[in-house]
């Protein structure tokens, strides 16, 4: 284990947990850290 230093939290930029991404289905983060309202309000717009 590399802590953050491991390849995935690099890639991410993963510096601190918890922590959430929202990814598409082509794998790209169109999102990240969304809580709440904030969250509903993103899932609605993608959703419609």
């Amino acid at each position: 284990m590399k802590g953050w230093k491991n390849e995935v939290a690099v890639l991410y930029g993963v510096n601190s947990v918890p922590q959430n991404f929202l990814i598409d289905p082509n794998g790209v983060i169109i999102a990240r850290d969304l809580r709440g309202e904030g969250l509903t309000e993103k899932l609605s717009a993608l959703i419609k």
